[in-house]
């Protein structure tokens, strides 16, 4: 379907819409970690070329963080790939949706899960 039928402004507003319903029990418990959106995912040296993701962690994940990190560190961040998952989605309900399982997969990074427990709870 491509990228063109939602707007950057439209995505913008599926991925508020999306973190809305993330529970509060979760997000009251998320530290020093912000959303971000990108166009996609360029794989770098060590990934397969033809990678896509829909959504990435980058951070230090609260089960590892200790006295060394200070008030002054940077906020961990998950990125949003815009067009891989307008690739993926063909309505505005379908966008939300995956934005939302994305999100929680990557917030799952933040709170020190990995892929493979991940992928058992069915958030792969």
């Amino acid at each position: 379907m491509g990228t063109a039928w939602m707007s950057e402004d439209e995505f913008e507003a599926a991925v508020d819409a999306a973190l809305d319903r993330i529970p509060r029990r979760i997000a009251e418990h998320m530290d020093n970690v912000a959303v971000f959106i990108e166009d996609r995912y360029i794989p770098r040296a060590h990934d397969d070329p033809d990678t896509v993701l829909l959504g990435l962690y980058e951070g230090t994940p609260l089960t590892e963080r200790g006295e060394w990190y200070a008030a002054g560190s940077l906020p961990d961040r998950i990125t949003v790939f815009r067009e891989s998952i307008l690739e993926a989605c063909s309505s505005r309900e379908e966008v939300i949706e995956e934005v939302l399982v994305t999100v929680v997969h990557e917030l799952a990074h933040h709170f020190g899960v990995d892929d493979d427990r991940l992928h058992e709870l069915g958030w792969g």
